[in-house]
Formats: structure tokens, C-alpha cells, sequence
């Protein structure tokens, strides 16, 4: 009888102990490393990524670091966010394992100059969904918001009008999702024409993408509608 009262006293405890356990919070990656240009307004999007994920609960790991890219580190990591990074700035052994980590079902952010990163990589090509081209001045430009039912776009007016630094782009994968175009007529230097992307999503290899092109300037991580942005864009890499 005391053995069952123990047993029982025992089991009582542990569940009352399990019920005070925080459940762990996804984890994003926070890549900034940069092999070209440098934005200035990489530790200020820092911040405001680190900020989005104290409010709506997911951390973030932030790294110029390549090496964390290996296949033990990036399981711990729902998503991984390439905020403005450029150039070349990862070897062949850590390329396999971000292939092999979107394979197995995670997450990617891109944030605008992630697209002018690893040219000599295809496949980087294909997963990001574009290439940068150029780009002319800064300048206020309209964005028209062709699916207002993803995360990172249903917040947003039809025509945000808004002034950044406008990437032209090449190499467009034909899968990708558009969430949102640039009207080449509200601004000048434009050289896609009627298609010109500037934020999509798709399913890659069994991995969520999402990319979003505005973010250049520093005044861009204060403006609530463009953070709410990300914020979808991030969401929607973690999953549920």
C-alpha cells in the first residue's frame, strides 16, 4: 500500500513538473556575412530581426560565422535568414549541408542583398529564386501586392508606396510564388518590365523560401509595415 501511495505521489509530482516546463522556442539563424559590399543597415535589421523574434517567440542566433553551417548545427534551427549578405561566402562542405538541411524540410530567409550571393552556386540560384542585377538610385517607388493571403503580405495596402533601393533581377526561377511586384512606371532605372518581383515564396526541395527584396536603408527596420513583412516571411520559413 505505501509502495502504490509512493508510485502514486511520485507520478503526481513529475506531472505537476512537466506542466511548469516552458516548451523550447524555434530558433532562426542570422546570417550577415558579407564578401562585397557591406550594408550599413545590416546591424540595425540585426536588432529589429532579434526584436520580432523577443515578441513573438522564436530566437535568433546571429553569425558572420560559415562554419556554423554544418549538418549537427543547422537541426537545431527551424530557419535560417540571409540578411543582406553578398558574395561568395561559403565553402563546399558547407554548401552540402544547407542543401541538405532545405532538403529536410527547413526554412530560408532572404533578406534583399541575399540575392547577391554565391553567383557561382546554381543551385543557390534556384533555391533563392533570383539573382541581383543592378539597381539605380534610391527612390520612392509602388509596390503592387498580388496575394494578400500569405503572412507576410496580408497586412499590406494593394499599392504600397515606399523608398528603397530597387533590385533589378535575373536569372528568375519561373516556380517561384510572387507576393509582390514593382511598377516599373512609378520610379526610374526599372529593367524587368511588367514582371519584376520583389518578394515570393515557394516549396523547394521539400524546404520553405521566402525572399523579400526591400529592406536596403536603415529607415527601413522603423517602418511597422515592412516589419510585419519579414515578420510573415519568417513565420511562414519556421512552419508550425
Amino acid at each position: 500500500m505505501i509502495t502504490r501511495i509512493s508510485v502514486l505521489v511520485v507520478l503526481f509530482v513529475a506531472c505537476v513538473s512537466l506542466a511548469f516546463i516552458k516548451p523550447s522556442l524555434p530558433k532562426v539563424l542570422l546570417m550577415t556575412k558579407t564578401n562585397g559590399f557591406y550594408h550599413s543597415s545590416i546591424p540595425k535589421g540585426i536588432a529589429a530581426v532579434q526584436k520580432l523574434g523577443k515578441e513573438n517567440g522564436f530566437e535568433v542566433v546571429a553569425t558572420k560565422d560559415s562554419t556554423l553551417f554544418n549538418d549537427d548545427n543547422l537541426k537545431q534551427y527551424s530557419a535560417i535568414i540571409f540578411l543582406s549578405t553578398t558574395g561568395t561566402i561559403f565553402n563546399d562542405a558547407q554548401k552540402a549541408a544547407i542543401q541538405k538541411y532545405i532538403r529536410s524540410g527547413g526554412g530560408f530567409v532572404g533578406v534583399h542583398a541575399a540575392t547577391d550571393t554565391e553567383y557561382d552556386w546554381p543551385w543557390y540560384n534556384k533555391m533563392i529564386g533570383a539573382w541581383f542585377e543592378s539597381h539605380p538610385k534610391q527612390q520612392v517607388a509602388k509596390l503592387i501586392v498580388k496575394d494578400k493571403k500569405h503572412l507576410a503580405t496580408k497586412h499590406l495596402p494593394e499599392i504600397w508606396e515606399r523608398k528603397d533601393e530597387w533590385y533589378n533581377f535575373k536569372n528568375i526561377n519561373p516556380n517561384i510564388k510572387v507576393l509582390i511586384t514593382l511598377d516599373e512606371k512609378s520610379y526610374e532605372g526599372g529593367k524587368n518590365g511588367d514582371f519584376h518581383p520583389m518578394a515570393w515564396y515557394h516549396n523547394f526541395e521539400g524546404g520553405r523560401v521566402f525572399y523579400t527584396g526591400v529592406g536596403h536603408t536603415d529607415e527601413s527596420y522603423d517602418e511597422p509595415l515592412l516589419l510585419q513583412h519579414l515578420l510573415g516571411g519568417i513565420k511562414y520559413a519556421i512552419g508550425k
